[in-house]
C-alpha cells in the first residue's frame, strides 16, 4: 500500500471495492431519479393509433390540392370526432370530418388542417355544416402517427438509463407500472470524538456540536442512499473497532469522520487494520490528506478527517462515486467547467487543492469564478456558500486574475453532459 495517492487513483480504488447492489422492484414513482436495472419494454404501439395533433379537419390531401384564395375548396362537414371517439364511415370526395385534437384520425382520411385558419360557411364548422379551404395541405399534415414514439415489444428504456421525470410519464403510457432498479445502499455514519456532543446539546469547555454527523447523512442520502447516523464513538481503538463489527454486518457501507490522521488518539487506521485490509491512508489533495480507506468483512468502511471541509470534500470526490455505483448509475464524476479566476490566488502546493467558490456570470455573460477569502479547513459556512470547487493542479505556481481555471460543480448532477 502506497503512502499517497492521487485522486484518479483513490476514486479508482473505491469504486474497484464495490458493485451494484441486487435488484429490487418499486412502484413507478419510485423510480423517478433512478436507474433501471433491466431494459424496460413497451406493451402496446405509442401512439396506439394515428390521432390529431390538434383541433381542425380531418381529410385527404387529394381534396384540396389546387386550394388558393382565388379558387378556394368548400367541403361539408359529415361528422365530428372527439378524443376518446372514432369514426369508421367513409368521406366523401366534397366532405370532412370536425376533429378534435388527440382524435383518432379516421382511415379514410391522411391530413388534419387546423381549425384557425379554415373559413367557416355555415354551421359553425361542425357537422352539418360547411367550411372553406383557401390553401393545400401536406398528406400527413399535423397527424401523429401510430408507433410514432414506440412499437409494441420495443426496448423503451435501456438497463443503466436514468429514469427522469417525463420519463415515469412515457412509462406509464408504455403499461410499465413496476421498475426494477438496484437497492439503495444502507450507509451507516459514524462520528469519532471524546470531544463531541450532539448538535442539540449546548457544548461544554472543550466540547464541540457533532455536526459532521448531520452533513454527511445529508450527503449519503442525496446520493441516493438509506442512511442511519449512530451514536458518537469515543476516542477507543476497541469501542471503534467493536461498532465497525457491527455495522458491517447490518449495512452495505461504513463511513467515519474523525480519527484518520496520526496522532495519539486517531484511531480509524488501526481500527480498519484490526478488522479488515487497510487499502489507503492518504491521497494527494488538500483540504483532506488524511483519508482512510479499507475493507471488512466485504463491506467498505471509509475513515474521513475530522475538519468539516476536509470531510465534505473527500464525500464529493471519493464515496458519492461509490454510492452511485452500487446503485446501478454510471456517471460518477460530477461536471467541471471552464472559468475565468476573479482575482489572483498564490499558493504553491505540492497537493491538489480545491478552492471553495461561487461561480457567476458577468455583464458579458462570461462564467466567473471567486474563491472565498477564507479557505479553512475547519468551516461548513463557506461551503454552504459556495457552488464549486476551483482546481488548483500540483505544485502549480499559482493563480493569476481573469486566467481560465477548472471548476468542479457541487449543484449540477453528474448524468449531466455540459
Amino acid at each position: 500500500m502506497r503512502e499517497m495517492i492521487s485522486v484518479e487513483e483513490a476514486r479508482d480504488l473505491v469504486l474497484s471495492s464495490v458493485s451494484p447492489l441486487d435488484v429490487q422492484t418499486v412502484d413507478l414513482l419510485g423510480a423517478a431519479g433512478r436507474p433501471a436495472a433491466v431494459d424496460l419494454h413497451s406493451d402496446i404501439d405509442i401512439a396506439p393509433f394515428a390521432h390529431s395533433a390538434m383541433d381542425g379537419f380531418a381529410l385527404r390531401a387529394a381534396q384540396i390540392a389546387g386550394a388558393s384564395p382565388d379558387t378556394p375548396v368548400e367541403l361539408d362537414v359529415v361528422a365530428e370526432v372527439a378524443a376518446g371517439d372514432f369514426f369508421d364511415g367513409d368521406i366523401p370526395e366534397g366532405a370532412c370530418v370536425r376533429i378534435m385534437t388527440g382524435a383518432p384520425l379516421p382511415d379514410a382520411a391522411d391530413s388534419v388542417v387546423k381549425y384557425e385558419i379554415v373559413p367557416v360557411i355555415s354551421g359553425e364548422g361542425r357537422e352539418g355544416g360547411r367550411v372553406r379551404f383557401e390553401a393545400p395541405t401536406a398528406q400527413g399534415s399535423n397527424v401523429r402517427a401510430a408507433g410514432e414514439e414506440a412499437r409494441a415489444g420495443e426496448a423503451i428504456v435501456r438497463a443503466g438509463e436514468v429514469i427522469n421525470t417525463a420519463g415515469v410519464g412515457f412509462l406509464a403510457a408504455c403499461g410499465v407500472t413496476e421498475v426494477p432498479v438496484h437497492r439503495r445502499p444502507r450507509v451507516a455514519i459514524l462520528s469519532i470524538g471524546s470531544e463531541l456532543v450532539d448538535a442539540s446539546d449546548l457544548p461544554g469547555r472543550g466540547k464541540i456540536r457533532n455536526s459532521n454527523a448531520y452533513a454527511l447523512e445529508a450527503c449519503a442520502a442525496a446520493a441516493g442512499a438509506q442512511v442511519d447516523r449512530l451514536p458518537i464513538v469515543q476516542d477507543s481503538l476497541e469501542q471503534l473497532a467493536a461498532q465497525i463489527r457491527r455495522c458491517v454486518s447490518e449495512y452495505d457501507f461504513v463511513i467515519t469522520s474523525g480519527g484518520a490522521s496520526n496522532g495519539d488518539f486517531d484511531f480509524i487506521k488501526p481500527a480498519i487494520q484490526q478488522t479488515g485490509e487497510l487499502l489507503m491512508t492518504t491521497v494527494n489533495m488538500r483540504p483532506g490528506k488524511a483519508q482512510a480507506f479499507g475493507v471488512v468483512d466485504g463491506v467498505p468502511v471509509f475513515g474521513l478527517p475530522g475538519n468539516p471541509a476536509a470531510a465534505y470534500l473527500g464525500f464529493e470526490l471519493l464515496i458519492r462515486p461509490a454510492l452511485r455505483k452500487m446503485q446501478g448509475y454510471s456517471q460518477f464524476e460530477r461536471p467541471v467547467v471552464s472559468a475565468h479566476l476573479a482575482r489572483d490566488y498564490r499558493r504553491r502546493d505540492p497537493r491538489r487543492i480545491y478552492l471553495r467558490s461561487t461561480l457567476t456570470r458577468d455583464a458579458q455573460g462570461r462564467l466567473v469564478v471567486e474563491p472565498a477569502s477564507n479557505q479553512s479547513s475547519g468551516l461548513f459556512g463557506v461551503i454552504q456558500r459556495s457552488n464549486c470547487f476551483v482546481i488548483v493542479p500540483e505544485g502549480d505556481q499559482g493563480l493569476s486574475a481573469d486566467q481560465p481555471v477548472a471548476c468542479l460543480l457541487l449543484d449540477v448532477s453528474e448524468d449531466v453532459a455540459l
